[in-house]
């Protein structure tokens, strides 16, 4: 076994599956594992998608996952000295009096022996809910881009106490899911200033005068005055009255004696705080090591100080895609959540843009269509995904049409693909997908230019939420890319092109947020007696390994065909809001007013 270093775990806990990577001291990954969770959808016939998870079956995956990497790898269980995690912004709910996971399926919140506990990020059950919070106007919606978004936690919890029994809401206590798995890790209850800034309207005490982080008046308001009750214990608390916040990897604690037994490892490894998914992203892709023009970089400070990461945004894309950026100052950007204060290095904000479905959309796009299942076959035989086998066939088309670019193939079609909504910068859940130009082709090829068409959106959207952040005042200048999308040579080619900025690819393509996680545990292994840890931007300088680049192409026809395209875009977002108000003016007084559609 190898023990001649030090080795660091992190732990991913994405939509559909955990992860988790060991990395030696110079961040190299020496093994990485997943496994599949379980995720429930209930038809209660309840408003709004449904989706659900358990806290106890996401932990044995982690357990499963760890073991893996410590099987592959031949590590030494005793070299590993840290451990961070990462996870989706879902809602876990526990018992407060026997810590036990309560059940989130209505209605009626009975264990079905499978600890249903934790509703996901992308449940948008609580709508109305959200739009009761909306309605507040309440100063802390600035930090949450102007909205508190369906997908945010408090929401969920105000619809766990319409629809619970008063007395199973009276005995609950609230985490996010990162929260949730630190606390499983290490049996302490201490919060990331990541989750809870980020997702439950928590404003650092200091800033516009904040002084214990929750807003008292606030929730009386929403109606969950009832978890004001003892300095909010049941949210996690008051720092240092009778609860404790942290940045990103600080050290929460040991990994306690049980958990080490069901991990495989010994107690003790020091166990950092944890981060959204997307922020472990962030972590993992932008200390990459690049070489940029003065264009692109801050040229007035050394290429790896703290302050180029204002010039660099992380785009984590996976089901859907957020974008990330960092600021010395608060920047306050209509439709982008935050500004976020202290949620990875202290001092710092971050704002986060999002787009509610990319990965998704494709799928969707193409699943739907009358000629998937044939082309699904071809790319088989071929030995191809359907994603590679449509971007060879797209420049197949675009070479025997003699067209000067596959965007020209689509000049007349135009896609709009918010099918779930749009979360930046419109930050409107009720935002629907649209084409103009649909023909009656139902071929293969009809269904490739649909699909180039949705790689179009996903661009000239990344480019709205862009210009969206830097008119506000970001100074974004490049772009740094993880997930699976990045192997999408055409797709990363059409957001360089359309943003008009280089898109850095890790080298870790599939494994940046896992990656990012592990320098939380390293981050967590650094501490001091007196807790002081290593400089996390120092961590990522360190392990970070350079990325590929792919620049803007740089033809200036396709270029201004991608701004009159991006042109079209914009009005087509605008219109259909357009249309939305004309029909409710229309129905306004009469008795469709408020109906539903079936």
């Amino acid at each position: 076994m190898s023990s001649s270093q030090d080795h660091y775990i992190g732990i991913d806990v994405g939509t559909g599956s955990a992860r988790a990577c060991i990395i030696d001291s110079t961040g190299d990954i020496k093994a990485l594992a997943a496994q599949n969770i379980k995720l429930w959808t209930p038809s209660s016939g309840l408003e709004g998608s449904q989706y659900e998870q358990s806290t106890t079956d996401i932990w044995n995956a982690i357990c499963n996952c760890v073991k893996q990497v410590l099987a592959e790898s031949k590590v030494d269980p005793n070299s590993v000295k840290g451990i961070g995690f990462d996870a989706t912004c879902s809602l876990a709910v526990f018992t407060h009096d026997t810590n036990e996971p309560v059940p989130v399926t209505g209605p009626d919140f009975k264990n079905d022996g499978n600890d249903r506990n934790v509703i996901l990020w992308l449940d948008h059950r609580p709508l109305a809910e959200a739009e009761k919070i909306n309605n507040t106007n309440h100063n802390l919606l600035r930090y949450v881009g102007g909205k508190m978004s369906v997908e945010m936690e408090i929401p969920k919890v105000l619809w766990l106490k319409n629809n619970m029994p008063p007395e199973l809401f009276a005995r609950c206590k609230f985490f996010d899911l990162t929260d949730a798995l630190t606390y499983i890790a290490t049996g302490k209850e201490i919060r990331s200033f990541c989750s809870t800034v980020c997702k439950q309207g928590f404003v650092p005490v200091g800033v516009d005068g904040s002084v214990k982080g929750w807003q008292e008046d606030f929730y009386e308001t929403i109606g969950l005055g009832d978890l004001v009750t003892d300095n909010f214990i049941r949210m996690g608390g008051v720092d240092g009255v009778n609860g404790s916040w942290m940045s990103a990897g600080e050290l929460v604690g040991g990994l306690s004696e049980e958990a080490g037994q069901q991990l495989g490892l010994p107690a003790g490894i020091a166990i950092g705080s944890g981060v959204i998914d997307a922020y472990a992203g962030w972590i993992g892709t932008v200390g990459a090591k690049v070489k940029l023009s003065p264009d692109h970089r801050d040229d007035s400070v050394a290429p790896n100080d703290v302050s180029q990461a204002f010039t660099r945004l992380a785009a984590v894309a996976g089901t859907s895609t957020c974008h990330l950026a960092m600021s010395k100052g608060p920047v306050f950007v209509p439709g982008v959540w935050g500004p976020y204060r202290d949620v990875l290095i202290p001092g710092y904000w971050m704002a986060e843009g999002g787009q509610s479905a990319t990965g998704e959309l494709m799928k969707h796009m193409l699943e739907t269509h009358v000629a998937y299942d044939e082309t699904v076959k071809e790319a088989e035989a071929a030995g191809k995904n359907i994603y590679d086998y449509l971007n060879e066939h797209l420049k197949e088309m675009a070479k025997k049409t003699n067209a000067p670019s596959i965007s020209y193939l689509v000049r007349h079609f135009f896609f709009y693909g918010d099918l779930w909504g749009n979360r930046s910068p419109i930050a409107d859940p009720n935002m629907r997908g649209a084409i103009i130009g649909m023909s009656n082709d139902k071929s293969k090829d009809g269904m490739a230019l649909l699909y180039y068409s949705t790689m179009e959106f996903i661009a000239l959207q990344t480019r709205q939420i862009v210009e969206a952040m830097n008119t506000a005042g970001h100074t974004i200048k490049s772009i740094f890319m993880s997930g699976s999308q990045c192997q999408n040579e055409i797709l990363m080619d059409l957001i360089a092109t359309a943003c008009d900025m280089p898109v850095l690819i890790p080298r870790y393509v599939n494994a940046a947020v896992v990656h990012g996680a592990a320098m939380l545990g390293a981050k967590a292994a650094s501490a001091k007696p007196d807790g002081t840890t290593e400089p996390l931007w120092d961590i990522m300088d360190r392990m970070s390994k350079p990325g590929k680049t792919v620049w803007s192409r740089g033809d200036p026809a396709e270029k201004k065909l991608l701004d009159a395209k991006y042109e079209i875009f914009l009005d087509q977002a605008r219109t259909q809001q357009e249309y939305r108000k004309k029909i409710d003016a229309a129905l306004k007084g009469s008795s469709l007013e408020g109906q539903e559609a079936n």
